[in-house]
């Protein structure tokens, strides 16, 4: 099964159900839905359940957004709560007419 190119693969890496955490997921969520559509996975990491997972993608702080697809890899740490710079950071506006 592929991926199509305009698809967003996306990783949250949390540790437990901190109110930060709680939050980054549903302010991810929402922006998702706002200017995603259906086109976007969230794969949510709890690092105190496997910490060992941190280095792959080499987190240093959660919670961290961490954009695999589309390329290239981008990185986001905070609770997501400044849509804009979400917005920016994940380069969804420049990418919003695929």
């Amino acid at each position: 099964m592929t991926k199509e190119s305009n698809n967003w693969d996306l990783r949250l890496y949390v540790a437990g159900q901190t109110s930060k955490s709680v939050l980054a997921l549903t302010n991810l969520k929402k922006i998702c839905e706002e200017h995603l559509g259906s086109k976007y996975s969230i794969e949510v990491i709890d690092l105190s359940k496997n910490p060992q997972l941190a280095k792959g993608d080499q987190i240093l702080a959660v919670p961290t957004l961490v954009r695999k697809l589309p390329p290239p890899l981008r990185k986001i740490i905070g609770d997501l709560s400044n849509t804009e710079k979400v917005l920016v950071g994940l380069d969804i506006a420049s990418r919003k007419g695929l």
